[in-house]
């Protein structure tokens, strides 16, 4: 019986090295490659929430400088035209206007500027009064000279919208002295609270205003920033009291009602 042969394995090929490998060893097998879905991106919230913003900022704007009167219907078609944007962001703008007490949301009739009562416009100035009085008390302990030359830039902001007629720079630029004073207290949240107060205060304004001069109320501003400068507390607190208590009465709130006999009698007769 012829001996065997000896079988002997096939030999392996070795790859060329791998730069930092060691010398014949066998690189890493690769890990399958997995196909990923491709992920739907969403319309990014902060553009939504921009556009509500600016829906916001431009009706109270115009609240505010006196260009859009109580009662004045807001319909969302048009003002989601006017912007280029849906109806539901629209909403949700006159969401928070209504929150603010600024538009008046009801079923039949949709949203409109609101239209505060004699009795809320009482309210708010009483608020106001017992804001404000405490405010310039505390500014008066702590108001540095760079913020006095604050308030003497915006006094002559002021006096400068009155000189030139500009009724709507004025009349936030009156509103805006109040919510600087705030500011200069370093309390946003007491300023966020007064800016609420004084968007109200101009609808107020718009219903029961009289013929108050704008002129009259920046010369108040100055005499109150003048007590300030002195850190007079007690003639700060009286004349930021005296200043709202003008505006209130200026503010037909009581409106007279004549006597019917009198309103029908024929002119001239006795």
């Amino acid at each position: 019986m012829p001996p065997r042969k000896a079988v002997t394995a096939p030999s392996v090929p070795v790859s060329a090295p791998v730069p930092g490998l060691p010398a014949g060893a066998l690189p890493p097998r690769r890990a399958a490659r997995v196909r990923q879905p491709v992920a739907v991106v969403p319309a990014e919230p902060e553009a939504t929430q921009g556009s509500t913003d600016l829906i916001v900022e431009s009706i109270t704007s115009a609240i505010v400088e006196r260009r859009l009167m109580p009662g004045t219907k807001l319909a969302e078609q048009k003002i989601a035209d006017i912007f280029a944007v849906s109806r539901t962001l629209v909403r949700q703008a006159l969401n928070q206007l209504s929150r603010d007490h600024l538009v008046t949301l009801t079923p039949a009739r949709g949203a409109c500027v609101a239209t505060p009562s004699v009795e809320e416009a009482r309210q708010v100035f009483e608020v106001r009064a017992l804001v404000e009085s405490a405010m310039v008390q505390q500014l008066c302990a702590r108001i540095t000279p760079a913020q006095v030359a604050q308030l003497r830039a915006h006094l002559r902001h002021e006096q400068a919208a009155i000189a030139r007629t500009d009724v709507p720079g004025r009349t936030r630029l009156l509103a805006d002295f109040h919510v600087l004073l705030a500011r200069q207290l370093g309390n946003e949240v007491l300023a966020q609270l007064l800016a609420d107060l004084l968007r109200r205060s101009s609808l107020i304004a718009l219903m029961y205003q009289s013929s108050h001069s704008a002129q009259h109320s920046q010369q108040e501003h100055v005499a109150i920033v003048d007590a300030i400068e002195r850190r007079d507390a007690k003639a700060a607190t009286r004349l930021m009291s005296e200043h709202l208590n003008s505006v209130e009465r200026n503010l037909q709130l009581d409106p007279r009602t004549p006597d019917l006999a009198a309103a029908l009698r024929p002119q001239g007769s006795p």
